[in-house]
């Protein structure tokens, strides 16, 4: 009885002593919801282009440049003389207003107040952190953002909704360099 028990035992733990086997997913998933998600985002970014590109076609007053950033601007005032533009870290203190490309009001420069923004250290929607930095103190431009430069998909949960393309015109009051606050 004693040797059937052992006997039993040793099989029992030889079969138990087997290498793990990869498990094999039971749902192979293809990228074909992001594949489609890219093709709608690159569709809707081309429309707005587009949109843009024929704004500015019509608007003959203004001299548009387009930024690296993706988004075009253009100077209602322009200081010529001065050099310093804000770097990362420093202190801005701005005004600006929000429209949708039909010029129709969303947030007025009144309901924004001034802002005080520490450049790339603050929350502050991409294109117009990316726009900042292009200005100089004194300077007001006025930038058109796609929605992928502005507040994308989720809107800002107030006024802006889902993918709006946003024109805004920024006054760059004060900059306040980086090495200087820290005295």
């Amino acid at each position: 009885m004693r040797i059937l028990f052992h006997t039993l035992c040793f099989l029992f733990l030889f079969s138990s002593c087997k290498t793990p086997e990869a498990r094999r997913p039971v749902n192979i998933k293809s990228g074909s919801f992001i594949d489609e998600s890219i093709n709608r985002n690159k569709q809707l970014a081309s429309k707005e282009e587009a949109r843009i590109q024929k704004i500015i076609a019509q608007d003959t007053l203004h001299d548009y440049i387009t930024s690296q950033g993706g988004f075009w601007y253009f100077y209602t005032k322009k200081d010529t003389t001065a050099v310093l533009t804000p770097k990362f870290g420093d202190i801005v203190n701005f005004n600006y207003n929000v429209q949708d490309l039909n010029g129709n009001i969303i947030y007025t420069q009144k309901e924004l107040d001034t802002i005080t923004y520490h450049i790339d250290k603050q929350e502050l929607f991409l294109g117009l952190r990316e726009g900042l930095k292009l200005m100089k103190e004194g300077e007001t431009i006025t930038f058109l953002f796609p929605s992928y430069q502005a507040y994308g998909y989720y809107g800002d949960d107030h006024k802006i909704g889902t993918n709006i393309p946003l024109k805004t015109k920024v006054t760059l009051n004060k900059i306040t360099q980086e090495s200087t606050t820290k005295n």
